[in-house]
């Protein structure tokens, strides 16, 4: 009588439709993970970033002055360098919105303008064959800010690259007040040509590849 009972479950169990356990929603913490400089401009950006990305505060910023970019940051040579490699890290302006302040800046931000300054730095400093770094941010007017663009002077050192070093302060601050004077593209250059600068540029982004 068992073994007739034991036929029977069997027998019905194989008659019961299969359906799956059910779903049961867990939540998924997403972390974000900012990107880190590492991506270089192997080639002059497509036009639709052009326009929008490379500013300086209100100023358009030609694409071939621009060797290193992260989709945060970029770097640029100088129109009036202080010294060989002294170059210009920014954040990435984005519908028209850049950032004055260094405050103004997010965590995600700022960490990857510094790491920018710091890869380009590491490279400049190698390639011009020199011995230290100097990185500069005035930011805000009273700090010589003449331009409201977040932006990170990286300057190449040598050793009696100036007879009191706290000089290149006072002429990174003259620096800046003529950049701004020399900033709109549609005004003639009289300093380096664009034809300097590109090749500049594209040698420094020769050292990202």
């Amino acid at each position: 009588m068992l073994l007739g009972l034991c036929s029977a479950l069997r027998s019905r169990a194989l008659l019961l439709p299969l359906t799956p356990p059910p779903r049961t929603r867990t939540a998924t913490l997403r972390r974000h993970t900012w990107p880190r400089a590492t991506s270089s401009l192997s080639s002059p950006p497509p036009p639709e970033m052009e326009a929008s990305t490379y500013k300086f505060g209100p100023y358009r910023i030609d694409a071939r002055e621009v060797f290193h970019a992260t989709p945060l940051s970029y770097a640029m040579v100088n129109l009036r360098p202080l010294l060989p490699g002294h170059i210009l890290c920014f954040d990435i302006v984005i519908t028209e919105i850049y950032m004055k302040r260094f405050t103004d800046l997010s965590t995600g931000e700022t960490s990857d303008l510094w790491v920018t300054a710091k890869e380009v730095g590491v490279r400049l400093e190698q390639y011009h064959k020199a011995s230290s770094l100097t990185f500069a941010i005035q930011d805000g007017p009273q700090a010589g800010q003449t331009v409201p663009h977040v932006h990170i002077h990286v300057i190449p050192r040598r050793k009696g690259d100036f007879e009191n070093n706290d000089e290149i302060y006072d002429a990174i601050d003259v620096k800046e007040k003529e950049l701004k004077e020399k900033l709109d593209l549609d005004v003639q250059r009289k300093d380096r040509t664009m034809e300097e600068m590109s090749h500049e540029a594209n040698e420094y982004r020769a050292l990202f590849s």
